[in-house]
């Protein structure tokens, strides 16, 4: 079984990487992982604090 571990995404990266990061660990379309967090951010307001955190805690992929 393989560990799968949470990185900040080289390839899908738009701000920090957060959004495709979390995108790659689900398999699962940036985009809706982009919408999810906009509509986070304006419904609960939370959503901007919680991307820089997340952005701040995520590591970078390992060096390739």
């Amino acid at each position: 079984m393989e560990n799968k571990r949470l990185y900040k995404a080289r390839g899908h990266r738009m701000l920090c990487g957060v959004c495709g990061g979390i995108a790659e660990y689900f398999n699962i379309d940036p985009t809706l992982v982009r919408l999810g967090a906009v509509v986070l951010a304006f419904a609960v307001g939370g959503g901007v604090l919680a991307y820089i955190i997340a952005a701040v805690i995520i590591p970078e992929p390992p060096a390739e």
